[in-house]
């Protein structure tokens, strides 16, 4: 990644203005939705683990330009642009949610990130299951969520201006893409507001009603989602590796992949998915 230093920080005046929605007086924090603090910061070790040392009520929202120890899933590092990402984490509190139901937060993470970057940008998002969100066949973004205790932090990493020279390489061998390269230039702060929003609406329905199928959460994910219904090689915890074709997500956000002997599906909860060709 490049090293630039940016200009000037996310101005989180905005994000909290367009929160609060036009004509406003209020800040849009704290009056009666679920987000009550949003700090912006030039440098974080990594914001995911930030807020959970901090602790505190759910709602909180920490950004920052630079992370010097983020990080992705299975121990990967993740880096970002100064100025040209939006880098950030949110916690929650889930506690009404059953614990067997919590998976679907990276899941339902993912469709409120892509159905803003479509609403915001144009770009037809899409999602690689669990935590990646992919413009065609390239990565745009990628989840990380955390659980301590009762709380759930969940950090979202997204190329929004990042020039193709600047784009990071992938351990997965994934190529990278970001919303300037994909042909589109918008707000960071216009795109993290509505990230916010569309999250803060599916994570309140969820917690109300935590089945997927009657929120309408499933059928979001399964019309989003590129990994169904093509082969994949499913490297999973503990070096074993799981060879068939994604067939659908259950209703405890797992993926169930068909072998090719015909097998009843089997049920995936975590690993490292490669779409083959």
């Amino acid at each position: 990644m490049g090293t630039s230093t940016p200009e000037a920080l996310l101005d989180g005046d905005a994000v909290r203005a367009a929160l609060a929605g036009p004509g406003s007086g209020d800040s849009g924090l704290g009056a009666g939705g679920l987000w009550t603090s949003l700090e912006v910061v030039a440098v974080a070790g990594s914001t995911n683990a930030d807020l959970l040392r901090r602790g505190g009520a759910e709602g909180q929202v920490l950004v920052a330009e630079s992370q010097v120890a983020g990080r992705g899933r299975m121990g990967r590092s993740w880096v970002s642009e100064p100025g040209a990402s939006l880098t950030f984490s949110v916690l929650l509190r889930p506690v009404s949610m059953p614990a067997s139901r919590r998976g679907w937060l990276p899941l339902l993470t993912g469709v409120s990130v892509a159905c803003a970057v479509r609403d915001v940008s144009g770009v037809a998002a899409v999602l690689k299951w669990p935590n990646d969100v992919l413009a065609g066949s390239r990565k745009l973004a990628g989840i990380l969520a955390e659980q301590s205790g009762d709380a759930v932090v969940i950090g979202i990493g997204l190329n929004v201006a990042t020039p193709a020279d600047a784009l990071p390489v992938s351990p997965a061998g994934l190529p990278a893409t970001s919303l300037l390269v994909e042909g589109a230039s918008v707000s960071r702060e216009a795109l993290l507001a509505r990230i916010l929003l569309e999250l803060e609406r599916r994570y309140a329905a969820f917690s109300d009603d935590p089945d997927p199928a009657r929120t309408g959460l499933l059928a979001e994910y399964r019309a989003l989602c590129a990994t169904l219904g093509r082969p994949v090689r499913v490297e999973l915890p503990g070096g074993s590796v799981l060879i068939g074709v994604a067939e659908d997500i259950d209703a405890d956000g797992r993926l169930l992949v068909a072998s090719p002997e015909g097998k009843p599906p089997a049920p995936v909860s975590a690993g490292d998915v490669i779409h083959v060709r």
